[in-house]
């Protein structure tokens, strides 16, 4: 069934779905190509006839990703849409919105990938979803002279105030909006916390699996920059606004392999920059620069085994690689060889007692909690002290993919929150089953509730508590859910004074 609604744009023609409407591929800025390449996105143009919204528009331009299912069809420079599901465009009353950033590192993913699909929660929350594509790697996260900063970033910005001035056409709330994303999105929800552009566009923030540690110091960007340049084999930037697309792509790809080796995990993320996030984000929240939002943050157990699959070498590395191994902590650790050891003795005793001390599980735990579930613990301390509505949540349910070898890896809530349990793969990663369904229904009740009022608590979860630097009261997502204190305590503190 084909539908029509009027915009302050001009009219736009969505579909009728099994329990909502969808306006896919609805443009928030114009085409970022030409002369607007490595510019902030601008608004977009009107248009007189009816634009026809009923399918997805290409990703942003990004490599082959090597995680199955994660791939996207169809790339572009001309990427800045998005996406809007709701129960019905114009209808009586404005329902809270939920937007979506997708992860990927900041160089990969899509709002159109079948895990992102917001039907689901449409249709049981009486909500609206928006999925946004923003500009990714080099194109949307280089630093350099004659480069805007942060354009990724303005990209999401710009596509918050597109639902500021267009969501009610389709029936949301644009005073009731909640940020929500997961790994680079959860960054991302992270950073436009401290970004005086974004406050006012929406009204609470969900970070799911979002590091708050990686990169943002100018130093750092600026030798990214040199990188990407030295791959280019170009001297300024001119020379990379007139390359082919493909070619940046393939040297931001070199640029990335070359990261990785000096250590640098994300060579592409947010910088700090006087105009667009004056400040880290952690310490922007920690002044109270967040303080009006409440703030929804978490992590999966085992985030580190899904960067492990089909890696025999640390799958089954002895004791010995896992000592070469803790040797790199030592930077973590300030430069003290002492404090890494430390460290992996404080892990390796922790696992002991809990029956899973082979070296992968202990390099696994270290990297999941350095990586993820520390940095997360870290931006709810901060929040905490200036917003009661501060909640924390651990997903410990497992995945049964690899003979169970991921664990409660990196991604694996997206499904569950989404309610796309049944999107091709998933049975494999996530599960399936009347369990994976009624975690599933219960992680989606707590995102709605959380997004309706500020308070993730839900009919089928125990109280949830908020979160202080006291109790840490965290709530288990798993079979069988519980709120518990401090979590993994000894972990936590073991990397005091260090991250």
């Amino acid at each position: 069934m084909r539908l029509q609604i009027d915009t302050p744009l001009g009219p736009i023609a969505g579909v009728q779905s099994p329990g909502h409407q969808s306006f896919l591929g609805i443009p928030f800025a114009k085409p970022p190509v030409g002369g607007l390449r490595f510019r902030a996105p601008e608004p977009p143009d009107s248009w007189s006839g009816v634009l026809e919204a009923r399918g997805f528009r290409p990703a942003a331009p990004q490599g082959e990703s090597a995680l199955p299912g994660m791939s996207v069809a169809e790339t572009s420079e001309d990427c800045l849409y998005l996406n809007v599901f709701t129960p019905r465009a114009g209808g009586v009353g404005a329902k809270p919105v939920l937007f979506w950033v997708h992860g990927g590192g900041f160089t990969a993913g899509s709002a159109s990938q079948d895990l992102y699909d917001g039907g689901p929660l449409v249709t049981r929350g009486d909500v609206v979803v928006v999925t946004i594509n923003y500009r990714l790697g080099a194109f949307g996260y280089l630093s350099l002279d004659g480069v805007d900063s942060n354009i990724g970033q303005r990209d999401q910005i710009a596509a918050l105030e597109w639902v500021s001035d267009n969501i009610e056409s389709f029936g949301g709330d644009p005073e009731n909006v909640t940020i929500f994303g997961e790994s680079a999105g959860g960054m991302a929800v992270t950073a436009l916390l401290a970004m005086p552009a974004a406050r006012g566009l929406f009204r609470r923030a969900i970070s799911q699996s979002g590091t708050t540690h990686q990169g943002y110091g100018t130093d750092f960007a600026g030798r990214v920059g040199a990188m990407l340049l030295e791959e280019m084999a170009m001297s300024d930037v001119a020379g990379l606004r007139a390359a082919p697309a493909e070619s940046l792509v393939e040297a931001q790809l070199r640029c990335m392999a070359k990261a990785r080796r000096e250590n640098m995990q994300m060579p592409f993320v947010p910088v700090i920059d006087v105009e667009s996030m004056p400040s880290h984000p952690l310490e922007a929240v920690a002044s109270g620069d967040a303080r009006d939002i409440p703030l929804l943050v978490g992590t999966n157990l085992d985030e580190f085994k899904l960067f492990t699959l089909g890696n025999r070498k640390v799958t089954g590395m002895g004791i010995e690689a896992l000592d070469r191994r803790a040797q790199s902590l030592t930077a973590a650790c300030g430069g003290d060889d002492s404090a890494a050891q430390e460290l992996v003795e404080t892990y390796r005793s922790a696992l002991e007692r809990r029956g899973a001390n082979s070296p992968y599980e202990i390099l696994s735990a270290i990297e999941s909690d350095r990586s993820f579930r520390v940095p997360g613990i870290r931006i709810a301390e901060a929040q905490s002290i200036h917003q009661p509505q501060t909640f924390s949540y651990l997903l410990t349910w497992k995945s049964p993919a690899a003979r169970g070898l991921l664990g409660a890896c990196h991604a694996l809530e997206l499904p569950f929150v989404f309610g796309t349990l049944g999107a091709p793969t998933m049975d494999r990663f996530a599960g399936s089953g009347p369990d994976a369904d009624r975690l599933s229904e219960t992680m989606m009740d707590s995102w709605l509730s959380f997004a309706r009022s500020g308070d993730p608590n839900c009919e089928a979860l125990p109280s949830w508590d908020r979160y202080d630097s006291d109790r840490r009261a965290t709530m288990i997502f798993d079979r069988d859910c519980m709120l518990v204190d401090a979590p993994y305590d000894a972990e936590r503190a073991a990397w005091d004074q260090i991250l």
